[in-house]
């Protein structure tokens, strides 16, 4: 199988993308230099809950041990003051100072003839598509007809829309990879507000870890590089830039 197409389309939409293992790898490294370690800190995971997105959630846990469960539909952090205070309550007591790493992550398919939004699944006939809630939301625009009330029976996806919308020009119908970008920015902002109504900064030290991960062909997984810093100290400290050469 050529990944030419593929390998084309990842640059054009998501440039520095890099594999999934090797991302992990250089963030759990860069922390390790902070002082971060598996025994000392508490990891934290929001990813989409599509069963594709497993090996991210996997990945984390092998190099950062039990990992707090942030999941909503397209990445979304939906849990809340409560949800974020209960993965305070859980990180390891060995010492005073205490740290948390955020793994904040919303995903995207792109398959080998690069086009963007389908993949295929174990045990599927016919190809299929990532993500799947962004989709139908993008679907909901094209027709012109998007409604935007909170509806009980679709929770998340009502809540979702209600935060996107506000992120896209009046009319626009973006591409599923701008939206997808535009709903890791709205991650971002959502987590760093959480952080703020909850981490106690005098007693503890984080790191904010974000992207994209990108579903490729013969199920490999990519990570388009975001946001990555830790707060030591009262102290930002953005770690290295983690693009791909």
């Amino acid at each position: 199988m050529s990944l030419s197409k593929f390998r084309q389309s990842l640059g054009e939409h998501f440039p520095g993308a890099m594999p999934e293992a090797e991302f992990l790898s250089r963030t759990h490294d860069a922390l390790s230099g902070l002082g971060f370690e598996a025994e000392n800190t508490f990891a934290c995971v929001g990813c989409c809950r599509d069963e594709i997105t497993r090996s991210l959630v996997d990945g984390v846990c092998d190099m950062w041990g039990e990992a707090f469960n942030f999941s909503s539909l397209a990445g979304m952090l939906f849990l809340g003051k409560t949800g974020f205070e209960a993965a305070l309550q859980h990180a390891p007591m060995s010492e005073e100072h205490v740290r948390y790493v955020y793994f904040a992550l919303p995903h995207i398919a792109i398959d080998e003839d690069g086009t963007v939004g389908r993949c295929w699944r174990a045990g599927q006939r016919d190809a299929s598509s990532a993500c799947g809630a962004l989709i139908a939301f993008r679907d909901e625009l094209a027709s012109g007809k998007p409604s935007f009330g909170l509806d009980m029976d679709d929770v998340e996806q009502s809540l979702l829309k209600q935060i996107l919308i506000r992120r896209i020009t009046y009319g626009e119908v973006p591409e599923l990879a701008g939206l997808t970008r535009h709903c890791h920015d709205a991650i971002l902002e959502k987590l760093e507000h959480l952080i703020e109504l909850t981490v106690d900064r005098t007693a503890s030290s984080y790191a904010v870890v974000t992207g994209i991960q990108i579903h490729g062909p013969l199920m490999e997984q990519w990570i388009w590089p975001g946001s990555f810093y830790a707060m030591i100290e009262h102290r930002k400290r953005d770690l290295m830039p983690l693009r791909a050469d």
